[in-house]
């Protein structure tokens, strides 16, 4: 075994200059949150506007994606304000177009939209009396198909391959893939220029937490589009959440309105 003298020995002396340590080295902790908290980067400023404000920024002509599943979970505050401006001729990617007098069903109804991209469209016979008059372009997609297609647009991916509707009219103009001999679709990604969505609880950040059901196609839309409006049935400060009940972070979130009582 070595030696030792049993003296205390000096600590080590760092000879660099100290400008290139790591700043951690040089600072305590909560000088550093201090000091991080007051920068830009942890900018608090609340994201709350009114729904007045937050649909002047959508136009016309706009590719939209709406959260909700037979109405749950719909922005009803943001939808009514669509119909008040009467913002028009949009294409909408949503789950279905409503029940007749609640969410979706209201942009058809006032005939604001030229196409829509969703599963089924059965609740709402007014899209199915615009779908055969040829005034509404309904292009109807496996609801599962349609969740993974607006997922891999806010993923990134270029596509991916699925076996779901390989003879149907599902299939017409698709690419066909075969793979280990079994045939699949290449169905593309879904992106918009705008995402509305709703939470049961969103801070003035715009984290965001979902009750039940309520949360169905929201948290993959808000990945989706360029940019995404919240609608909140309960707004909070920040840090009043708990982090493990967040389900879409604030990052994704641009405006956060307050839905109407």
């Amino acid at each position: 075994m070595p030696q030792t003298s049993g003296k205390k020995r000096d600590p080590p002396i760092c000879t660099a200059n100290p400008s290139f340590l790591p700043f951690f080295v040089l600072k305590p902790k909560f000088t550093l949150l201090k000091e991080y908290k007051e920068s830009s980067e942890f900018s608090l400023k609340s994201k709350i506007i009114s729904a007045q404000e937050a649909v002047s920024k959508l136009q016309d002509g706009m590719t939209i994606m709406i959260g909700g599943f037979l109405s749950t979970g719909a922005p009803e505050t943001l939808i009514d304000e669509i119909v008040r401006q009467g913002i028009g001729n949009l294409t909408v990617i949503c789950n279905d177009t409503g029940v007749t007098g609640t969410g979706i069903s209201k942009l058809v109804h006032a005939r604001l939209l030229k196409k829509v991209i969703t599963s089924h469209i059965g609740t709402n016979p007014e899209t199915g009396r615009q779908m055969m008059a040829g005034e509404l372009e309904v292009e109807l997609v496996p609801q599962g198909t349609l969740a993974e297609r607006i997922r891999a647009g806010g993923a990134g991916l270029g596509g991916f391959l699925t076996p779901t509707g390989i003879g149907t009219e599902v299939a017409v103009g698709k690419d066909l893939h075969t793979v280990d001999g079994k045939e699949y679709l290449l169905e593309l990604p879904l992106k918009a220029d705008v995402a509305l969505i709703r939470g049961s609880v969103v801070d003035t950040r715009g984290n965001m937490l979902y009750y039940g059901t309520t949360r169905n196609f929201s948290p993959i839309m808000a990945t989706a589009a360029s940019l995404v409006i919240a609608e909140a049935e309960r707004v909070v400060p920040v840090g009043e959440m708990d982090p493990n009940h967040v389900v879409t972070p604030g990052l994704f979130v641009d405006y956060v309105v307050e839905e109407a009582q």
